[in-house]
């Protein structure tokens, strides 16, 4: 009992360091006299109206960009800011594929994202991505289905769970943050470079900074840790991202990764209790799920970033990564790595 409210003590302070260094900047900047930071309204649309939400620490940036006769796939659309990121790009006119485990909850979330936005075009397709057989069915019916797809938003994750294993035997956060999204990627590229121009946005964490990459022990076998297997699957997800882009160089088709902030979303769920109540306490330091979004939204729909594919952002603007996740080779062994582990061959 005392190791585990041991780590759940150390696991508490290193999500607190995480909420002071990149949550609610304007609060923690006037606690430690730091620089004034930009704030800026987010504007959202619903049902044809305009909508202020409380300000956000995040360089000034509003689109009336639409999205129109555009494809976009967002995984785990039906909670969180997955949820909200359907809700604004479904506002802005294009057709969402909301790609969801849970079925009913994302009919639930597809209901409401549609009386929101006025806009029909919203569709929920099952996809598990802890479970390969799932990913393929899901992108062959994507690839008969669809026409195109513009933008491919890899969002859903799992957060500092206790140890099991997907269905094909990787550790469940590697597996399904990393691993997932990189066969899905990999079955949906031909069609997403057919729509090119095209993007495809990674959503990581700051949590990528927390530790490095076992490439030894990527399955976490030798020992786990839930803090650093999270920590590792999000340094993947950089990772991928860098190296992706530079694959894709030339083809019309951009890649982002980023860090959306400390969010108050379900991902907290498999939390120590003492951890739960202490993100209620701190909540003033963290984003909502609205908030959360915003820099999922910019990468997506911002216009000019092509330039800037490969780069890892936050707050709606490029930021530093950490040294592991601008290493090139890194990113190539990891590449290689998780080619093996899925029995693909990717160039």
């Amino acid at each position: 009992m005392r190791a585990g409210l041991s780590g759940a003590m150390m696991m508490m302070m290193m999500v607190m360091m995480m909420m002071m260094q990149t949550a609610r900047r304007p609060i923690v900047h006037f606690f430690f006299k730091w620089r004034q930071p930009v704030f800026r309204q987010v504007v959202i649309r619903s049902s044809g109206a305009k909508m202020n939400c409380r300000p956000v620490c995040c360089n000034r940036w509003s689109s009336e960009e639409r999205l129109d006769k555009k494809t976009v796939i967002i995984t785990g659309a039906n909670t969180g800011i997955g949820k909200e990121t359907a809700r604004d790009l479904a506002a802005r006119g294009a057709r969402i594929i909301m790609a969801c485990r849970d079925l009913e909850r994302a009919e639930e979330a597809r209901s409401e994202i549609v009386e929101d936005t006025g806009n029909e075009n919203v569709l929920v397709r099952k996809l598990d991505l802890s479970d390969s057989r799932s990913i393929r069915a899901f992108a062959e019916l994507i690839n008969k289905e669809e026409k195109q797809v513009n933008i491919l938003i890899n969002n859903a994750g799992i957060m500092m769970c206790p140890y099991s294993k997907t269905a094909d035997g990787f550790e469940m956060q590697f597996g399904v943050n990393h691993l997932g999204h990189f066969l899905l990627t990999y079955l949906l590229l031909d069609l997403i470079k057919f729509s090119a121009p095209a993007r495809i946005v990674v959503v990581a964490s700051v949590a990528h900074t927390w530790t490095g990459l076992q490439l030894d022990d990527l399955n976490s076998e030798i020992s786990y840790d839930t803090m650093k297997a999270y920590g590792q699957s999000k340094l993947a997800n950089v990772l991928f991202a860098r190296a992706l882009a530079k694959k894709l160089k030339g083809t019309g088709v951009s890649v982002f990764s980023l860090h959306p902030g400390v969010v108050q979303s379900d991902l907290w769920r498999h939390q120590h209790p003492c951890i739960q109540v202490a993100v209620k306490i701190f909540r003033i330091f963290t984003k909502t799920t609205v908030e959360g979004a915003q820099t999922t939204i910019y990468c997506a729909v911002q216009s000019g970033l092509e330039s800037q594919s490969g780069a890892y952002f936050s707050d709606c603007a490029p930021a530093r990564c950490s040294r592991s996740a601008s290493d090139d080779d890194l990113a190539q062994e990891l590449w290689e790595s998780s080619c093996n582990m899925l029995g693909i061959t990717w160039q």
